[in-house]
């Protein structure tokens, strides 16, 4: 494997730095949801946690995609299947809309709410009104999104496992830190 066929360091950085605030962020909204509403403001307060990491965490994925644009990715070795390239592509692409649903159905949930959106304490410009239906549409639209996401996250690990271990074909090397040497 040739280093043209593994992915830019800054691809490498992205992919990592978003793939592990994901999972914190998913961790922490699935773990949020499970506190009491009293005594007030706990709730609150890990509520607006969460909205700031998201808000952060898009726009890191919006870098991502970017990056992602403006850089193909490196060619699977002549050894995967088709079949199981069609897997990772489509893997791929649900990634990156569940990727842009996510912070999207989350804003716009809270938009649609009387309470202020704070980003990290600092009060955001209000632009959406009090409309409880859109409000339970979008936190609808999260949750089915978050659904999807994890067990697309469990199968693009699973396929990472077992090219690693079983295939040893190179591929999870190519989104690691080092370079490639076969």
């Amino acid at each position: 494997m040739t280093e043209t066929q593994n992915y830019t360091r800054t691809a490498v950085i992205l992919h990592w730095l978003v793939g592990v605030c994901v999972l914190a962020q998913i961790t922490l909204g699935l773990w949020m949801i499970t506190i009491p509403k009293a005594p007030p403001g706990v709730r609150a307060g890990w509520f607006n946690v969460h909205k700031s990491i998201g808000i952060t965490l898009a726009a890191f994925i919006i870098l991502r995609l970017l990056w992602r644009w403006a850089h193909r990715a490196p060619p699977l070795p002549a050894s995967v299947p088709p079949w199981e390239r069609a897997a990772a592509r489509a893997n791929h692409i649900l990634l990156y809309v569940c990727m842009i649903v996510m912070p999207l159905s989350g804003y716009l949930g809270s938009s649609f709410t009387k309470y202020p959106i704070l980003y990290w304490g600092i009060k955001l410009p209000q632009w959406g009104w009090d409309a409880p239906d859109l409000k339970e549409l979008s936190s609808q639209v999260h949750w089915i999104t978050a659904t999807i996401f994890i067990a697309l996250i469990a199968l693009h690990v699973a396929a990472a496992i077992k090219h690693w271990l079983v295939d040893r074909d190179g591929v999870v090397r190519r989104m690691w830190f080092t370079r490639a040497t076969e």
